[in-house]
């Protein structure tokens, strides 16, 4: 697993962004840029090249759920692996993230040998 990569994580609540960034720090990862909606995030993925993106769902204007599929239809990015966060394991949201092409999903709250994993299960 590489981890010189750079990940961008996503999420509109700055504390949340903290705590997934330093437990991406604890497994190794370093290059960690932040956005705090969808729309941020899709500008960054223009301008950098990145290996891993990490994003919460529920987030205004842009969910992670429209970001994902904004990734996925762009031949450039559509191969970048993708872990969506959230607080809800509703059964439908997971379906619905499947089916627009999420690499893997993490249910809130989760703790660094969990990101661990699922990092790892993509990569």
């Amino acid at each position: 697993m590489d981890k010189n990569i750079n990940v961008l994580i996503v999420d509109d609540y700055k504390t949340m962004l903290r705590i997934i960034k330093n437990l991406l720090n604890q497994i190794g990862f370093n290059n960690v840029d932040e956005a705090t909606d969808g729309g941020m995030a899709f500008t960054k993925l223009k301008e950098k090249s990145y290996g891993l993106v990490i994003s919460d769902w529920n987030m205004e204007p842009m969910s992670g759920y429209e970001l994902l599929q904004k990734v996925r239809a762009e031949d450039n990015l559509k191969n970048i692996p993708f872990i969506m966060v959230t607080a809800e394991s509703k059964t439908e949201n997971v379906v619905a993230a499947k089916q627009a092409g999420v690499s893997n999903y993490i249910v809130k709250p989760f703790n660094a040998e969990t990101l661990k994993q699922k990092i790892e299960s993509v990569m």
